[in-house]
């Protein structure tokens, strides 16, 4: 595969209804503009009816200028019912962290930003307590408290979407957030808030999820990277994964388990996402990982 500079690549998303020809469109236009295709991953949801691509493209030969070749795929898109964005990597996204008292995600992100595993500007971080500022110092990433009681959400909420909007935040991650957003917030920003959540989801939804599966004597736990919406723990699922226990676990063995799984699930996630590598459709997602 020929290397390219990030300056000069794009990345193309769509999502369509099923039918013949998209792939042969979408590439004559691309071939017909001076693009060269680096990677090309697709998927068909036939229950659905539902076409997804993924197109990385190189631009740096265009015979054209970029505005030509978007208004040449608005063309096919129109054509195919199509949904779609070009993505550039070399425009970084803003990301703000989201956390509570609890600190292993919150580390682990900063310390993969910090190592250049997650491509992005981490512009703040965000929280209803101030335990963690010293954590955020460390990376020099500016930390600001909101608390928050039954009476403050509400209003505390509207300073947050403030503070986000003014710092353009393409994309908030919640490293353990021990808050119930309102639906409110949520839908300001669809698609945009990853969570991680401590179980295998649908199992173990809300609070304590480790408590209710020692109870339950489960042999596998598990971690829930996804988008939050409006319904609490049962947004589109972007990665999972699970660790083997046993009866000789205490509540404590499953917390420390659980906590290495959060950390690499919810970095996947955020990764994938920085790298426009997902569609979110139907309450699902396809990944192009």
């Amino acid at each position: 595969m020929a290397h390219t500079e990030p300056a000069s690549e794009a990345t193309l998303l769509v999502t369509c209804p099923d039918k013949r020809g998209i792939v042969a469109a979408l590439a004559q236009v691309l071939h017909g503009h001076g693009g060269n295709i680096l990677d090309a991953d697709q998927h068909t949801d036939v229950g659905a009816g539902q076409f997804f691509q993924r197109i990385r493209v190189d631009l740096s030969e265009l015979h054209t200028d970029r505005r030509s070749l978007e208004g040449a795929i608005g063309e096919v898109a129109e054509r195919f019912d199509m949904t779609w964005r070009v993505a550039r990597p070399q425009v970084r996204k803003r990301v703000a962290i989201f956390v509570s008292r609890v600190d292993h995600c919150l580390w682990d992100l900063l310390l993969r930003h910090r190592s250049g595993e997650l491509a992005c500007d981490l512009v703040a971080v965000i929280s209803n307590h101030a335990e963690l500022e010293e954590v955020a110092q460390q990376f020099d990433v500016p930390y600001h408290v909101y608390p928050v009681t039954a009476d403050t959400k509400r209003s505390q909420e509207v300073k947050e979407r403030e503070l986000l909007e003014g710092l353009g935040v393409d994309l908030i991650v919640l490293a353990r957030y021990m808050q119930v957003l309102t639906s409110e917030f949520v839908e300001a920003f669809p698609n945009r808030i990853i969570n991680i959540h401590h179980s295998f989801l649908p199992a173990f939804m809300g609070g304590r999820p480790y408590h209710q599966a020692f109870e339950r004597g489960v042999k596998l736990i598990g971690a829930t990277a996804h988008y939050a919406t409006a319904d609490l723990d049962e947004g589109p699922i972007l990665e999972q994964d699970v660790v083997r226990t046993s009866h000789r676990d205490s509540v404590r063995d499953l917390l420390r388990k659980g906590r290495d799984l959060e950390r690499t699930v919810l970095a996947r996630a955020v990764r994938w996402h920085l790298e426009d590598r997902v569609i979110a459709y139907a309450n699902k997602t396809v990944v192009f990982a």
